[in-house]
């Protein structure tokens, strides 16, 4: 099976990535957080700095744009192609506000019209530059039915890979996935699935598997790699168990490369903090410890509470 690693601001940087690579391995394609260029502005420097291929080696990585503008995805979608890309992903599933108020992301999908041209200026940029394009969706903005109609526009084109994200933008991440309009797109959808959403054990899989009788290969996971690093290494059947070493290791590296590269110290603590969201759900029995984690100001309160009561040696 093919597992993707779905990108997550804040969290799977170039880092990160790295480190996870290095440490865990079995994810066939890392989508990088996406980038959202501008006028006069296609690529930010901050930007270069996580796409370039120096700061990926040995990684197999998709760049994710976050535009509603055809000419700004494709000069930085030209830029991509001169820095070795042959592969891009169309963000249309970000709900954040401040996204969908500028018309991007899920925010995107309720304006079919211009979606369409959008997408007709985009696949004619990218049959003319020997790049492909994938997209990333929700089911719609407003009503869950918007799919269909999205299902036949998507069709329209020669879309790389379909992945969808069974909620619609006021779902964000609560609740359970509309997996029935995943089910649509198998039989409709002309192009490539990759389901997202909600995986974050091997029941988890095995469930939806059982659901999709034609399959679930590729799968794309986010917060259920984060919460157990582990999973792809237990979905591809090499352990059956979290390997709190490999934890101890990846949380040790990511949180010695922030303090070399993060300042003030508390910047490093919020990152490790967001982490610990996460993983906290593999430690229970311990919420006293990680409530108090979530409130370290100090290196040495909470380097105490980790590696004194989470993860010992």
């Amino acid at each position: 099976m093919k597992i993707y690693f779905a990108p997550l601001e804040g969290i799977t940087n170039h880092r990160f990535r790295n480190i996870y690579e290095g440490l865990y391995g079995h994810i066939d394609k890392y989508f990088a957080p996406f980038i959202s260029p501008s006028e006069k502005c296609p690529l930010t420097p901050r930007d270069r700095k996580e796409l370039t291929p120096e700061n990926n080696t040995g990684l197999n990585l998709v760049p994710q744009i976050l535009s509603c503008k055809s000419q700004y995805f494709i000069e930085a979608a030209k830029e991509l192609k001169a820095m070795g890309y042959n592969e891009l992903n169309l963000n249309l599933g970000c709900p954040s506000g401040t996204v969908c108020a500028k018309g991007r992301g899920a925010g995107f999908l309720p304006e079919t019209l211009a979606l369409q041209k959008f997408l007709d200026d985009i696949y004619a940029y990218a049959e003319s530059d020997g790049m492909k394009i994938s997209i990333k969706t929700r089911l719609g903005y407003y009503d869950p039915d918007e799919f269909y109609d999205l299902v036949e526009i998507f069709n329209a084109f020669p879309v790389s890979e379909l992945i969808v994200h069974p909620r619609i933008r006021s779902d964000f991440y609560k609740g359970e996935p509309r997996r029935e309009y995943f089910e649509y797109a198998l039989e409709h959808a002309k192009c490539p699935l990759v389901y997202n959403g909600n995986i974050f054990t091997v029941k988890d899989y095995d469930e939806l598997t059982g659901r999709f009788k034609s399959g679930l290969d590729p799968v794309m996971l986010g917060r259920g790699l984060i919460s157990d690093p582990s999973l792809a290494d237990k979905l591809k059947g090499f352990t059956t168990e979290t390997d709190f070493t490999k934890l101890r290791k990846l949380h040790d590296t990511l949180y010695h490369e922030y303090q070399k590269n993060i300042s003030p110290d508390i910047n490093v603590l919020y990152k490790m903090r967001e982490l610990w969201t996460y993983w906290q759900f593999l430690f229970d029995g311990n919420e006293r410890d990680i409530k108090r984690l979530l409130k370290a100001k100090k290196y040495a309160e909470y380097e105490d509470i980790v590696y004194r009561a989470l993860l010992t040696d």
